[in-house]
């Protein structure tokens, strides 16, 4: 997508239209280069049925530690980092040298295949720790922006790049249609042309960027597809409610709804889908043959390769392992994350293709897509991607973008002249358990799986923010965690509480009925007392149940789960930046008898689109 048909997307949705885009120039990277397939067609014929299977196995950076000699003796085509899964010292050096030690490894194999290492970079290289991290998706969400989120892209590439790393599970093309699914921040919107438009940008900037000897960071289109429309209850995972559920719904509406991020993605030159744990009408998507097979890589085209999730193929319900091998194989997956089973997938698919129960064309496939797509990115003139920019992870201007991001992502939901602040020598009151908190303020996906709490990571919480922003002659005064009195016996000229959902990644964020939590109400009760406006931030990964805090705030804001930058927070309140974000979902007032999307007129709070703009 050009600079000027990002403007355009731009200029249509934030003005409330964006129409179905017409037919691009055809499958994944354009033209098949001749020159690429010669080269892969040579290298596949070379191969073992060991090497080809090797290729096709993905292994968890812990599982290959215990046994790293295995890169080499069973000819591993690729290792990720599952979240929270870092060297020591978790710093982007170390990253580099990890990278290239298993690299090293894997090209000193007969035919010297480089291994492709993955990461979920879902809000910038949130791994890392110092690297910059973005709001989540929602929040790009409401800022409607697909230049910055394009911007944004470039630089989590370049980030992913500086620290040996090739390929980026990202972006989630979700259109999340219930909010209480815990993974509904991984998603830009409820409205699947929002969505169209934003994953876009993204796969734009993604693809933008290239290393000195232009290579490129792979990107995923995921989860295919349908993961947005699980309903409650129908979880095929025991610890879960919604996520990797059954989305119940006909053909035609799972194709207007959620198939057509991919279509775009792939005229974009995404090079990489990865499957979904969820089921489409009770039959899993893991082994769903007409959709993978017949829809994305015939009626698509799509000549990228398919990746599982962590485990998909061994969490299918009800058969053994070699029967859900079977069915994935053949139902077109070319590379399975068997994580710490990579050693059981290895020799059950051997015995499967031996005995026929796999057709070797199919692996001959698999491999080929898995060849193809590592020549295109450039591993095998350039492997380790590292050219002594990892000083540039977390830099300054990269975290001048995540500000300028936060700024445009938070919603202002309700303003009773209470923001933005003005006047001389005000007296602020800064509280909530959010308010100085960087694990609360960046969410899952951040260091670890499921998040932290407390400075997992170096930034500027809302608390310093202000602190360092605010005129001559101001004072802050912050009522810590703990702390039941405030200073004083005065009026605070405003007071801020910040309320905010515990973190939590992927189903362990399902949630039956998400809300303010009575603490924050009371604190808010507390603060109003004192104040004579007050404002309620929320970090959150999606619209939650505000209970009575209408009527105790002067102003309510949606910040969504913000990233490092806290300074793109401070700059709304003090008026340096002016509110622009709109919703991109619902935001329902209660959930006691919410049914997901659409949201009935009679429960919805602020609809989809609202927020108030200030100047």
């Amino acid at each position: 997508m050009s600079v000027s048909a990002l403007k355009m997307s731009r200029l249509l949705i934030m003005s409330g239209f964006y129409f179905m885009s017409s037919p691009g120039s055809g499958s994944a990277g354009g033209k098949p280069n001749l020159d690429v397939e010669k080269k892969v067609d040579s290298l596949l014929n070379q191969m073992s049925l060991d090497e080809k299977i090797g290729q096709m196995t993905q292994v968890n950076k812990l599982s290959i530690d215990k046994n790293p000699q295995h890169i080499k003796e069973l000819y591993i085509g690729s290792i990720l980092s599952g979240g929270g899964e870092s060297p020591r010292p978790n710093t982007p050096q170390s990253w580099a040298d990890m990278t290239r030690a298993y690299q090293q490894q894997a090209t000193e194999t007969r035919l010297g295949i480089p291994l492709i290492y993955g990461v979920d970079a879902v809000h910038g290289h949130g791994n890392v720790y110092g690297a910059v991290v973005f709001p989540h998706n929602i929040g790009l969400g409401a800022s409607r922006d697909p230049e910055l989120i394009a911007k944004i892209a470039k630089i989590t590439s370049k980030e992913v790049a500086a620290t040996g790393i090739h390929w980026n599970f990202s972006p989630a093309v979700s259109v999340a249609r219930n909010l209480r699914w815990g993974r509904t921040y991984e998603g830009y919107s409820e409205n699947t042309e929002l969505v169209r438009a934003l994953s876009k940008g993204y796969t734009s900037g993604l693809l933008s960027f290239t290393t000195e000897k232009g290579s490129r960071v792979l990107g995923t289109a995921k989860h295919f597809v349908g993961d947005g429309g699980t309903v409650w209850g129908s979880s095929h995972n025991s610890q879960f409610k919604i996520d990797q559920g059954d989305t119940p719904l006909s053909e035609q509406d799972l194709r207007t709804i959620h198939l057509p991020p991919y279509k775009d993605l792939i005229e974009e030159g995404i090079q990489s889908v990865m499957v979904s744990y969820s089921s489409w009408n009770q039959e899993f998507m893991h082994r769903h043959g007409y959709l993978i097979q017949d829809v994305l890589k015939g009626e698509l085209g799509f000549d990228g390769l398919v990746v599982s999730d962590w485990l998909g193929v061994f969490w299918q319900d009800g058969e053994n392992d070699a029967i859900k091998i079977e069915n994935s194989i053949n139902a077109g997956i070319d590379m399975v994350m068997a994580v710490d089973r990579y050693a059981d997938f290895i020799s059950i698919l051997k015995n499967l293709v031996l005995t026929g129960r796999v057709p070797m064309s199919r692996i001959d496939d698999a491999v080929r897509r898995i060849l193809r797509v590592k020549y295109r990115v450039g591993l095998f003139s350039d492997p380790y991607y590292t050219s002594g920019f990892t000083e540039e992870v977390g830099s300054a201007a990269h975290r001048k973008v995540a500000r300028e991001a936060i700024s445009k992502s938070a919603v202002l939901l309700k303003n009773n002249n209470a923001v933005p602040f003005s006047g001389k020598n005000r007296r602020l009151l800064v509280a909530g358990k959010g308010a100085n908190n960087m694990g609360l303020q960046c969410g899952g996906w951040t260091i670890n799986w499921q998040g932290g709490d407390g400075d997992i990571t170096p930034g500027d919480t809302l608390l310093n923010a202000m602190q360092v922003s605010i005129p001559n002659g101001w004072t802050i005064n912050h009522l810590a965690e703990g702390q039941k009195e405030i200073d004083g016996t005065d009026l605070y000229d405003y007071g801020v509480v910040v309320a905010a959902e515990d973190p939590y990644a992927e189903g362990f964020g399902d949630k039956l009925q998400p809300q303010l939590k009575d603490e924050d109400l009371a604190l808010l009760a507390q603060v109003k007392a004192r104040s004579k406006k007050t404002i309620l931030i929320i970090y959150s990964g999606r619209p939650v149940e505000i209970k009575n805090a209408d009527s105790l705030a002067d102003a309510i804001i949606a910040a969504w789960l913000p990233g490092t930058e806290g300074l793109g927070l401070s700059d709304l309140l003090l008026g340096f930046k002016p509110f622009t974000g709109k919703l991109p979902y619902t935001w329902p007032k209660s959930f006691a008898n919410y049914e997901g999307y659409p949201v009935s007129q009679d429960n919805t709070l602020f609809p989809f689109g609202h927020g108030i703009q200030t100047q």
